[in-house]
């Protein structure tokens, strides 16, 4: 099953995502399996979209 992607809106920012991406690994001891590692996949994503964004926002 495809991932959905992530909300329209503004884009939240690397550090909003990463707490978010510690809150489930926290939440789930570590461990992701089914749709746990299917948010963290979609989380991982907009990281690297955020941070990219971030970096060519700073250039």
């Amino acid at each position: 099953m495809p991932s959905s992607p992530p909300p329209a809106g503004p884009a939240r920012s690397a550090a909003a995502v990463d707490a978010e991406i510690r809150a489930l690994l926290l939440s789930t001891g570590g461990w992701l399996w089914g749709p746990t590692r299917e948010r963290y996949e979609q989380l991982r994503d907009e990281w690297v979209a955020a941070v990219r964004g971030e970096m060519t926002t700073a250039a």
